[in-house]
């Protein structure tokens, strides 16, 4: 591996902005980001990547390979939560096992936002259909890990119909607006565009690095807690997106040609959802222990992801080129 690339990664100052986050935390200091920026941010940054997907999406032809992608995507999602259950069932009990399968085979969006960053910097050009990809996937995965919970329970562990949980699902607030940004920057005309596009381009990176600041903040608070239910979550957490992204790192050369394409769908494939599952998991399975997949999520895999996962997954495209 280059080590150089790996380094390059580490360096980056929103990065850097979330390691600022951890330490604040260690050093229990009271650096906070109010909570209404931070949602503000939140909200912006998917309005962005959707927006600029969207203008993306009106110039690209629709392709054997975009339709391969798009499907990859979805049996992704319904594939990783089965694999996930089966191998902590035992361990951690069905509710438990269920929740973390759904979050393992759903998406961040915020690590995908990261990603797209890492790929500016690199000029590297990628499709706005992955945009929509990353929406397609937070339903299923969802619907997946209740489902598993349903059939292997013995008691009713479920208390939402399957039809509620996917209106949930597919009217999320981030799903939504990324699926609504996308739409109308398909609509919207070049000139149209042009308006808010300082908006949408000049401010990403400075908006990326203060909401990384808050999730280091949040990642360095759950991690503590994390550590009450042993080692074995922790492993899981670290190895798993690393195996996920690597497999879908070498799978995507047999059905992707584009760099940027194939590390956004490896990087959808190893990522684990730290909003939209526990919302819904919270409703339909409130048996499963929410300190237990939220930090597994976001205070691990989140962090692994975008400091080591991101260039790993690179340097297997590039090597499988």
């Amino acid at each position: 591996m280059d080590l150089s690339l790996l380094l390059e990664n580490l360096t980056n100052p929103a990065l850097l902005f979330f390691v600022l986050g951890i330490l604040a935390v260690a050093l229990k200091s009271d650096l906070e980001i109010p909570k209404t920026s931070s949602s503000f941010i939140s909200l912006y940054l998917l309005f962005s990547i959707g927006f600029r997907g969207g203008q993306e999406l009106a110039h690209s032809e629709l392709s054997t390979s975009v339709i391969t992608a798009v499907l990859t995507g979805i049996l992704s999602a319904f594939v990783v939560p089965i694999i996930t259950f089966f191998i902590l069932k035992k361990k951690l009990g069905i509710p438990n096992a269920g929740a973390v399968a759904a979050a393992y085979g759903s998406v961040s969006a915020v690590t995908f936002v990261t990603t797209v960053s890492f790929l500016e910097m690199h000029n590297i050009p990628f499709g706005g259909h992955m945009i929509a990809i990353m929406a397609m996937m937070e339903a299923p995965s969802i619907i997946m890990g209740v489902l598993l919970v349903k059939l292997f329970s013995k008691t009713n562990e479920v208390e939402m119909s399957i039809g509620k949980l996917l209106k949930h699902s597919l009217v999320s607030g981030s799903v939504l607006l990324i699926v609504g940004s996308l739409i109308i920057g398909f609509i919207a005309t070049e000139q149209q565009a042009e308006g808010i596009r300082p908006f949408t381009t000049e401010l990403f990176k400075g908006f990326l690095a203060v909401f990384l600041l808050d999730m280091g903040i949040t990642s360095g608070k759950k991690l503590g807690g994390l550590w009450k239910n042993g080692l074995s979550p922790i492993l899981f957490a670290i190895i798993t997106p690393l195996v996920n992204g690597s497999v879908m790192a070498v799978l995507s050369s047999f059905f992707l040609d584009s760099i940027g394409d194939r590390l956004l769908i490896s990087i959808l494939a190893a990522s684990a959802s730290y909003i939209a599952v526990p919302a819904a998991m919270r409703i339909s399975v409130p048996k499963a222990n929410p300190g237990l997949y939220i930090p597994m999520a976001l205070a691990v895999t989140f962090p692994v992801n975008i400091t080591l996962g991101i260039p790993i997954y690179y340097q297997i495209i590039q090597l499988c080129c």
